[in-house]
């Protein structure tokens, strides 16, 4: 399976790799080699969810003959009986049905916005949790006050200040 999800690595304050898994990996071993005692801290860059890296050195994949997975998980879905019926009578059935109206739903502005707030939120409590106007900062980030929060994180790294702009699109 691919990952095309969008990375970030820290050093303390300091970003230093931003990019696919490998690429930010590399620069965590290059890190750590320069410096034993860095604090190292990854990130998706889209959620603001801190991920662990594996370090070590993974061995050569075996080539596997047949057709390649497609990414296709299945999982538990509980509904109604009647929403069951209703889904059946769609055309294309309950899974082409299902992935449509959570396409639909995805595109949704305001939901994207708030996708966008909790995301910033999970990111700077990590980063910014101990910083000076972190309260004030997260009550302006959920009242979506651009420029209250620019105010509250005013003395803050510019990296992780800059980060949860981005995701906020406030840059």
């Amino acid at each position: 399976m691919s990952d095309d999800a969008d990375y970030i690595l820290f050093d303390g304050p300091a970003l230093i790799a931003r990019g696919p898994m490998p690429l930010v990996i590399d620069a965590a071993r290059q890190a750590l080699a320069d410096n034993a005692e860095a604090r190292l801290m990854a990130f998706n860059s889209q959620s603001g969810r801190q991920v662990d890296l594996d370090l070590r050195t993974p061995p050569p994949a075996p080539r596997k003959a047949g057709r390649p997975k497609l990414g296709v998980v299945p999982r538990e879905v509980t509904l109604l009986p009647r929403h069951w019926d209703w889904l059946a009578e769609q055309p294309g059935g309950a899974s082409v049905t299902l992935r449509k109206l959570v396409e639909a739903a995805s595109r949704d502005p305001a939901q994207q916005r708030k996708a966008a707030i909790e995301s910033a939120y999970r990111f700077i409590s990590v980063m910014g949790g101990d910083l000076a106007g972190f309260e004030e900062a997260s009550r302006t980030l959920f009242n979506d006050d651009r420029e209250s929060f620019l105010a509250n994180t005013q003395g803050w790294p510019s990296d992780v200040r800059g980060h949860a702009l981005a995701m906020l699109g406030w840059t």
